[in-house]
């Protein structure tokens, strides 16, 4: 079991920077793949990236490529989204979530879930 806690999020002006992070507790952290979505209002939740337990990164979306990355680090238990030149459709709730299969995008792909943290990117 993993309990996944996300802080970091906050208000920025277009053009800014953000990390954002996931505290897990548990013993087995790394054993799980991490994925970050985001759900802005109206909206289904949607992949930005993931990292396997062996820290191979997917990103899908050309909006995320260049711009932000992820990474881990295990002894910490904790996973970033490192966020730059942000923009204003960037805005929506992050979550971070673990899963036992590494490169997955899917929601129903992941078994333990975070709260979420507000990014709110202004223009």
């Amino acid at each position: 079991q993993v309990q996944l806690v996300e802080s970091g999020g906050g208000l920025v002006q277009a053009g800014g920077s953000l990390r954002l992070s996931c505290a897990a507790s548990g013993r087995t952290f790394s054993s799980y793949a991490l994925g970050w979505f985001r759900q802005a209002p109206g909206k289904e939740r949607e992949f930005v990236a993931a990292i396997s337990q062996s820290g191979v990164i997917r990103y899908d979306a050309d909006y995320v490529k260049g711009r932000f990355t992820v990474s881990r680090d295990n002894a910490k238990n904790t996973v970033y989204l490192q966020m730059n030149s942000l923009r204003p459709e960037d805005t929506a709730v992050y979550y971070c979530a673990a899963g036992m299969v590494a490169a997955k995008a899917r929601v129903s792909d992941y078994n333990y879930w975070g709260q979420g943290t507000q990014v709110t990117v202004s223009s």
